[in-house]
């Protein structure tokens, strides 16, 4: 059989056209195959140092490779955000674990674990005084004011085991906790509105460069590295989204595992989502950035809560960790 020479033409670009349509389909059908249940993922965080690995994969593209679009929004604290979690404005929740065990264990929530995000190093959690305060060591802080983030949360648990070990309690001494945004803490304190504070980095940094004074290290002791905050989703979200949870896990491992090992990376990612400048960034106290999700690691957090009546029986924390993390 002859054919024309237009015909012959029109064959060649028709075979073309299904080639290239075939590849592009076989493209777009591999990236929603390869896990995307949702390709949409907002993350609720505190502008802290501790988040820094969720920029770094923004950053870096590894959201992206992964076929995720993360985007997120600044939060006050974890237990105030939960509801957001809850009612799917949120599909993942950087949280600490004390607000996020007590609603667990409270059948307030149905969480899992999905990463740990930190664990406490020497100075990166500490009760600060203002210049020229009664307050000069933590014995005096009998009768006196707090200022945390929120109560109820890793900030009231490790400076009540501060306290104790400095030989007061809470409750017995009449030490009050008052809660104030961690941007508002230092005016706070020179006003004397509260006569110390539980101050993460780069609060620490700031008010120390403004004459601050350290009364103590929340984070010793019986908190000596001490699990600090996690990444959180529903029950509801990792059932019917395994893919896309496992996508993004993945992307975030790649990111916690450059934050572990460069501390230049997290600087230059701080004041991406932060008001900290680069200065700042470059010589505050790091956290620990964990590459592993570790039960033992985060039993310490319940065992401890139990111990300071944070909860009203012991709680498992393998309940929250997904099966490949126990």
């Amino acid at each position: 059989m002859r054919f024309r020479p237009l015909t012959r033409a029109c064959l060649v670009i028709a075979a073309l056209s299904v080639l290239v349509t075939a590849c592009s389909s076989e493209k777009t059908t591999s990236n929603s195959a390869n896990g995307l249940e949702k390709t949409d993922i907002t993350i609720g965080m505190l502008p802290l140092p501790e988040v820094a690995p969720v920029q770094i994969a923004i950053s870096r593209g590894f959201f992206k490779a992964e076929g995720l679009n993360v985007n997120y929004k600044l939060i006050e604290g974890g237990a105030a955000a939960l509801p957001t979690l809850l009612s799917g404005g949120f599909d993942v929740l950087h949280s600490n674990y004390v607000s996020a065990f007590t609603a667990a264990s409270q059948n307030l929530a149905d969480l899992k674990v999905i990463a740990e995000a930190t664990v406490a190093t020497p100075g990166s959690f500490v009760l600060l005084t203002a210049p020229n305060s009664h307050v000069t060591k933590v014995e005096d802080l009998k009768g006196k004011k707090i200022g945390v983030n929120t109560k109820k949360n890793v900030a009231t648990l490790s400076t009540s085991v501060t306290l104790k070990v400095h030989g007061l309690d809470v409750t017995r001494d009449k030490i009050d906790f008052i809660e104030v945004p961690f941007p508002n803490m230092w005016q706070a304190l020179k006003s004397g509105q509260v006569d110390a504070a539980f101050l993460p980095e780069p609060f620490v940094s700031a008010a120390a460069a403004d004459g601050g004074v350290k009364l103590a290290d929340t984070m010793a002791g019986p908190t000596d590295s001490f699990p600090i905050a996690g990444y959180f989703v529903t029950s509801e979200f990792a059932s019917k989204s395994p893919k896309t949870l496992a996508a993004f896990q993945r992307a975030l491992l790649k990111a916690q595992t450059i934050a572990a090992n460069d501390r230049k990376a997290v600087a230059e990612a701080i004041p991406q989502y932060t008001k900290i400048n680069a200065q700042t960034a470059q010589i505050m106290q790091l956290p620990g950035f964990p590459i592993t999700t570790n039960a033992v690691r985060l039993q310490r957090v319940s065992d401890l809560m139990l111990e300071y009546g944070y909860l009203t029986k012991p709680f498992d924390v393998n309940s929250l960790l997904l099966g490949g993390q126990k």
